[in-house]
């Protein structure tokens, strides 16, 4: 059973009193800027085990009431077909995601507003979209100078020009698809609008990552540097913090560098300025819900391995470049671990030295490890899966539970009648033969009913996997890593 280093519903109860307590202290609005994964924060709930992955979203139903939420959706990710890395879909699409989940847990989507604003063809097509089902739709443009020239900025060339949000909730959160989707810059032309009409509002941000009140280089916090290498994030100890409070805070250099913009920002709108820090700005308690200190720097060290593989691998396939993968060996040099921690590692590419073909090896919750070779009927990846369901119901590795006589129809129909090169089978489509199976076999019932026990499961494949079998482990819960390569020299892969 898996260790436990965080408490959940204690992290609830104390997330959502400290930001009740900060609307109290701007008397009633709070524009709250949500960095990071709304939902879906798998990063987290590796490095904090316990930490549900859908955590924030339960705290902001705690405050349903109270809240609304206004998603920010950067107008050139728009027009670049900007895509979510880990779901592999653009940002604009994204975006209708996130209204659906939300909603769809009793949260009130009040608007979206389009930043950096400028009516292209791609831009348009979205606006009219989302006002076509019915929402709300709000325009932020660019200001030239941004963001040095504050007199510009806090005027009405600025700030002045964008549409002012109309909001009707005491908690205004903002969010986005990804980052650099213009989350402060809309918080603050709220505040603006909001003096200019003399209303008062306040601004904090939610982050989770780093944690403010950890070590420096503590491996959680580290683990965070190495989940953003492509955005090249660099924790540091909050300067300001350290000149006005004499405590050591840990803030990254983002923050740290704009903090004096925010400052200047804060002063030309008239309320003065709020925080003496770019700490102070936060409202982050997950620090404080640490349970045990040695299980989530066990969880982080592992997650810091598998970010340095996610970076040779996006560096790989052209993705980011090379200065991110030296980012990440540094990170794991500062946490003391390298790849030679990852035991699946080793067991993928011995199986592969035996076999002479792509191996896959998964890590199953007890420590067992299981392995799967290429096969005339099965990939590496499918091969693993099925030999892990076995080794988990109790079957025997050479029992069949997947008869050739059903493997072998769906190999005709990809190749035959659908006219795919490679006759083996894919993870998906091995689950599915798989279930036809459980219908006659009750070794295969037993089998697929011990699928749920692989999530959080370790996995390494000696190759890139291709999408589908990728999408696959993530929806199973399994955390797979890969060597940087591919199975052939072939320019293009799926």
């Amino acid at each position: 059973m898996r260790k436990l280093g965080f408490d959940n519903k204690k992290y609830l109860e104390t997330q959502s009193e400290q930001i009740e307590k900060r609307i109290g202290e701007y008397g009633g609005k709070l524009y709250l800027e949500f960095g990071g994964k709304l939902y879906d924060d798998y990063h987290a709930s590796r490095v904090l085990p316990g930490f549900a992955p859908d955590s924030k979203m339960q705290m902001l139903q705690k405050l349903a009431d109270k809240v609304e939420i206004v998603i920010a959706v950067n107008a050139t990710d728009i027009e670049s077909n900007r895509v979510r890395g880990d779901l592999g879909i653009f940002y604009d699409n994204e975006a209708l995601r996130m209204v659906d989940i939300f909603k769809s847990l009793g949260l009130y989507v009040g608007s979206v507003v389009i930043t950096m604003y400028e009516p292209r063809a791609s831009v348009e097509a979205f606006k009219n979209k989302l006002e076509m089902l019915g929402m709300r739709v709000f325009r932020h443009y660019y200001i030239s100078e941004y963001p040095f020239n504050i007199g510009k900025i806090v005027s009405a060339e600025g700030y002045g020009r964008n549409d002012y949000i109309e909001t009707s909730h005491p908690l205004v959160v903002v969010t986005a698809p990804g980052p650099g989707s213009g989350k402060m810059a809309v918080c603050m032309s709220q505040l603006y609008h909001e003096h200019a009409r003399g209303k008062k509002a306040g601004y904090a941000k939610f982050e989770t990552f780093p944690i403010w009140n950890l070590p420096l280089k503590h491996p959680v916090n580290l683990a965070y540097e190495a989940a953003t290498v492509d955005l090249q994030d660099v924790n540091m100890i909050d300067p300001y913090h350290l000149e006005a409070y004499g405590k050591v805070a840990v803030n990254y250099n983002r923050d740290v560098e704009t903090f004096p913009v925010l400052n200047a920002i804060f002063q030309k709108i008239g309320d003065g300025t709020p925080y003496r820090s770019p700490t102070d700005m936060g409202v982050n308690m997950a620090g404080y819900c640490i349970t045990d200190n040695e299980v989530v720097v066990k969880a982080a060290r592992d997650e810091i391995v598998r970010r340095y593989y996610a970076a040779a691998c996006a560096r790989r396939k052209g993705i980011w470049p090379e200065s991110a993968v030296r980012k990440a060996e540094l990170v794991m040099e500062q946490a003391l671990v390298s790849t030679r921690d990852r035991e699946v590692v080793f067991e993928a590419l011995d199986k592969e030295a035996i076999t002479g073909m792509p191996a896959m090896a998964i890590q199953l919750s007890d420590g067992r490890i299981v392995r799967g070779k290429t096969s005339d009927l099965l990939g590496p990846s499918a091969s693993a899966l099925l030999n892990a369901a076995k080794a988990l119901a109790g079957i025997p590795k050479r029992q069949l539970i997947i008869a050739p006589s059903v493997i072998e129809p769906i190999q005709s129909l990809k190749v035959g009648t659908l006219g795919n090169r490679n006759p083996r089978l894919h993870s998906d489509e091995t689950l599915i033969a798989l279930a036809i199976s459980a219908a006659t076999d009750p070794s295969a019932r037993a089998a697929m009913d011990a699928l749920c026990e692989l999530k959080g499961c370790e996995a390494h494949s000696t190759v890139i996997v291709p999408q589908v079998d990728e999408e696959a482990y993530r929806r199973l819960g399994i955390n797979l890593t890969c060597e940087p390569r591919y199975e052939t020299n072939a320019f293009f892969h799926k």
